[in-house]
């Protein structure tokens, strides 16, 4: 397939000379009226004709510009300018909340009814594991039942650090608690592997990397609670993970509209948050009572979903009518 070119420059130069790429040419004898872009993207950029449907994410550099990921070589710009460029342009446009929603219609002027908030699905995580195959996946990896997991990949604004900090909280108190970090490297791994190591907890925290879904699944199912006290948001999947494999999760408190009362809410500034909502998950009756509100608040999701759906099939159709009026 012809490629989309994506940048400011490139976008420029197509519309000052009315140029139409070979991709959008390439939808348009397809008959392609309306291009849904699934991801965050600045391709939208490049259309000199066709109408989109744009997704958005999160607004994570203006929440938090402070993190080198949005920051540094000019990432912050870069956002910014596809911002600005594509979502006042987008017929429709998808967040994951009503939160962002929001967040989108203010600060773009984007008319709040152009945006449709669908919420997350958990990501369909894979076929049922026997119990020999479970045990044999723990066993690669060296770990048994009954740690904290947290999958995601190891940029600055996850916040792995706190919970490296909370860790060591709970072995001054005698609590020998264990963590499992699951994801790439995004920059910020051998900052806390050293981290790890200033604070004697390498028997205690295990970095694996990516790792199939399959495994994935395994280590959700083996582990004590999920604990994410990430500073980007206003949503995530790990916790509708959490609630889908039915373990209780620890969730900063910037992000309580996504999880209502089925999360133990922490500051995510501050370790001491986080080693007290890790030594509560541990009893039992408190543990048990999360994971009931999680598969509550799981329920309460999929219908949100289901309206959203609706709202976005009506949003078609009203293009669709508007798209009749020209050749």
């Amino acid at each position: 397939l012809p490629r989309l070119y994506s940048g400011r420059i490139w976008s420029i130069i197509l519309s000052k000379l009315k140029i139409i790429s070979p991709f959008e040419k390439w939808l348009i004898r397809k008959d392609c009226d309306l291009v849904y872009f699934v991801e965050q993207s600045s391709r939208a950029e490049s259309l000199q004709n066709l109408n989109f449907i744009a997704t958005v994410w999160d607004l994570c550099h203006r929440d938090q510009p402070e993190f080198p990921e949005v920051r540094e070589f000019g990432e912050f710009q870069s956002r910014e300018w596809a911002s600005q460029n594509t979502l006042t342009l987008a017929s429709i446009i998808l967040s994951d909340s009503e939160e962002l929603a929001d967040r989108i219609s203010s600060r773009y002027g984007v008319d709040r009814e152009r945006i449709v908030p669908m919420p997350y699905s958990p990501s369909p995580l894979i076929e049922e594991l026997s119990s020999k195959k479970n045990k044999e996946i723990l066993k690669l990896y060296k770990i048994d039942y009954g740690y904290f997991f947290y999958p995601a990949q190891f940029w600055a604004h996850k916040n792995h650090y706190r919970i490296i900090q909370a860790t060591k909280l709970l072995h001054q108190e005698g609590i020998k608690a264990r963590i499992v970090f699951v994801g790439g490297d995004r920059g910020n791994l051998e900052f806390l592997k050293k981290t790890t190591k200033d604070l004697g907890l390498e028997n205690y925290l295990t970095f694996l990397g990516f790792v199939p879904n399959e495994h994935l699944s395994v280590l959700y199912k083996n582990c004590q609670a999920v604990v994410m006290p990430s500073y980007f948001g206003p949503t995530n999947l790990p916790p509708l993970e959490a609630w889908f494999f039915e373990k209780p999760l620890i969730y900063s408190t910037h992000f309580s509209n996504q999880v209502g009362d089925a999360a133990i809410l922490v500051n995510p500034d501050e370790e001491f948050s986080i080693a007290n909502a890790m030594k509560s998950i541990l009893d039992k009756n408190i543990s048990e009572k999360f994971i009931k509100k999680g598969l509550s608040r799981l329920e309460k999701i999929k219908s949100l979903k289901k309206i959203a759906e609706k709202k976005l099939i009506s949003d078609i159709i009203k293009f669709e009518k508007k798209r009749q009026c020209w050749n």
